[in-house]
């Protein structure tokens, strides 16, 4: 393959967004995709195979438009922006990037940062019940968040409820002093901390006094119907498949349900059927649900984080092949519950 060169130019009032401190994406870049870049007054010469180079080109242009449109470059941003120029779908970080749910208090904008996270909204805004399944920092929960709080505030429902079951992960939090609320508190902090950051305390406050937004363990919800509501499950592979059929069956007219989770942090008692994993088997074929499966690539944590899951998919995918299980990833049999 020839090896090319050509210029890149880059505003000068974009260029540290772009290039990263002391030019730690274009190292990255030039690492990934091998080429040689040099950057000098403005503009970046790139040297290279005519395929690489133009993959380069491809990326600083995305990252150009995406400073331009007030964002800050993230490490992550540079990563997808690489990992789509392998694939046909290299213009749609920008598409994307043009689908703001809402604004945080702070005035940031919530939106997707990836295509399998634009499927998921896309999917909540046409379907009533939507599971929302992927490993930890594909922004399930947070982004289930924004839509609920953006219909409430739209007046497309009356009140938002979120749930999670309380179940630990793998820590006992009986012992705590207090009433229960107070010891339930904990497995709920996720979802005040992303109610707190969209709508703001004080919001939430005025709005929870007045019952428009609860916060619940999953036991809560039994025996109730739930009307014109946005209704988010959190931690469904915690759910036993009762509990599941149970909460799904509360559904009443006018509400909208997000089931999110992930298969493969389960903390039920070994043995113990996962209602996620039933209810994905069960309702497959039925036409008002839909079902996102985000993965790695949708990590929009710090890059470690990807790297992190990708580590443990492929150490249970070895394991798998063997026919082994992985040891220590449950509770043993002796590890009873308070």
């Amino acid at each position: 393959m020839s090896v090319i060169e050509t210029m890149i130019d880059i505003p000068a009032e974009h260029e540290q967004n772009v290039c990263g401190q002391f030019d730690s994406y274009i190292k990255k870049i030039e690492r990934t995709l091998r080429v040689t870049m040099i950057a000098r007054d403005g503009m970046i010469k790139v040297i290279g195979p005519e395929e690489m180079v133009k993959k380069a080109k491809s990326v600083f242009s995305n990252l150009i438009e995406l400073s331009k449109r007030g964002n800050a470059i993230t490490e992550q941003n540079v990563d997808y922006a690489i990992s789509l120029s392998f694939t046909e779908s290299d213009g749609q970080i920008l598409e994307i990037d043009k689908d703001i749910i809402c604004r945080t208090i702070n005035g940031k904008p919530v939106k997707p940062k990836t295509v399998g996270q634009k499927q998921y909204v896309d999917l909540i805004r046409k379907k009533m019940i939507v599971f929302g399944i992927g490993p930890a920092g594909t922004g399930k929960t947070y982004l289930a968040m924004a839509m609920a709080i953006q219909a409430f505030k739209n007046g497309e429902v009356n009140r938002i409820i979120l749930t999670r079951p309380a179940i630990e992960a793998g820590e006992k939090l009986g012992f705590l002093p207090g009433d229960l609320q107070s010891k339930i508190d904990p497995y709920l902090r996720p979802l005040y901390d992303a109610l707190y950051q969209i709508m703001g305390a004080e919001s939430y406050l005025h709005n929870s006094e007045k019952g428009l937004i609860e916060v619940a363990p999953l036991a809560y919800m039994r025996g109730r119907t739930l009307d014109s509501a946005f209704i988010i499950l959190d931690e469904a592979q915690n759910t036993t498949p009762a509990q599941m059929k149970m909460f799904l069956t509360r559904i009443g007219f006018g509400s909208k349900v997000i089931v999110t989770g992930d298969q493969t942090q389960k903390d039920l008692a070994p043995g113990t059927v996962s209602g996620l994993d039933m209810a994905l088997k069960v309702l497959g074929k039925i036409d008002d649900i839909g079902f996102c499966r985000l993965t790695n690539q949708d990590v929009v944590r710090h890059p470690l984080v990807q790297k992190i899951v990708q580590a443990y998919d492929d150490y249970e995918s070895k394991l798998k092949d063997k026919g082994e299980k992985p040891k220590g990833m449950r509770r043993r049999k002796n590890d009873r519950r308070d």
